[in-house]
């Protein structure tokens, strides 16, 4: 179970806010609500090859962030929490949450999956261990809050779920309502996201009831199949000439 944060009212305060992506990470330092400076750290294919997996990515990207912002020029020790982009981790409910064990745990056993955005707890919870300040998750891609009909396929045994690009939706639909001058529970919107993968939300009164899954359902994407005609497909995955892994390529990364 993880904990989640309560807002509270603060001021003078600076924010690091770490977003790990496949060939890059982007980062941004804030004061109050202002953005002091940003970088977007590129990784080369040659850097990243020569890890296994993502999680041996960790160590080497945490570098690179602490180089990028020492050149900035940026003072780390006038932080007062890091916040790092959410990952494939248990399904929870929308909101701001306390980085811990757990979920850096559930981030390195791939939970839902393994992507780059795992790594952004354990390098927000790093950084920030080492300043003395608390580091969070916002809105990951796990955000559950699936209204039970939402739950129904077209057979009863696949039960539908949620995977979204929750922290876009979220901000999105958040800037909305602040340009209507309401909260964002006082709305009902369809948002889309429209990147390498698509989700289009049904955010009623702040929570998003019903989502396409961002890895396997909705309209296709520059980099995924989304829905597909289901017996082409079938045949496909029955003809043998297709591994577990080469049949998840198709559908995410050499889809769309």
């Amino acid at each position: 179970m993880y904990f989640k944060y309560q807002e509270k009212t603060m001021t003078n305060y600076h924010i690091l806010t770490v977003n790990p992506g496949s060939t890059s990470t982007k980062i941004g330092v804030f004061r109050n609500d202002k953005c002091l400076f940003e970088i977007n750290v590129s990784h080369s294919p040659k850097q990243l090859e020569q890890f296994s997996n993502i999680w041996e990515q960790y160590t080497f990207r945490k570098k690179e962030i602490i180089s990028a912002i020492k050149k900035y020029g940026f003072d780390l020790n006038k932080l007062d929490a890091v916040v790092g982009r959410g990952g494939l981790i248990k399904p929870i409910p929308s909101g701001t949450y306390y980085v811990d064990q757990e979920m850096i745990n559930d981030a390195r056993d791939g939970y839902q999956g393994q992507h780059a955005s795992n790594l952004g707890c354990v390098i927000a919870y790093s950084i920030g261990w080492e300043h003395s300040v608390p580091s969070f998750i916002v809105d990951p891609p796990a955000v559950d809050d699936l209204e039970p009909v939402a739950r129904i396929s077209g057979h009863k045994d696949f039960e539908r779920s949620s995977l979204l690009h929750a922290l876009n939706i979220f901000a999105t639909a958040r800037e909305h309502a602040k340009s209507l001058k309401k909260k964002i529970t006082d709305l009902n919107l369809i948002v889309a996201h429209l990147g390498g993968g698509i989700t289009v939300a049904a955010l009623k009164k702040g929570k998003a009831v019903n989502v396409n899954h961002g890895l396997y359902e909705g309209p296709f994407s520059p980099e995924r199949s989304g829905s597909l005609p289901l017996f082409k497909f079938l045949d496909k995955t029955l003809s043998g000439k297709y591994s577990e892994n080469e049949l998840k390529k198709m559908v995410v990364g050499r889809g769309g």
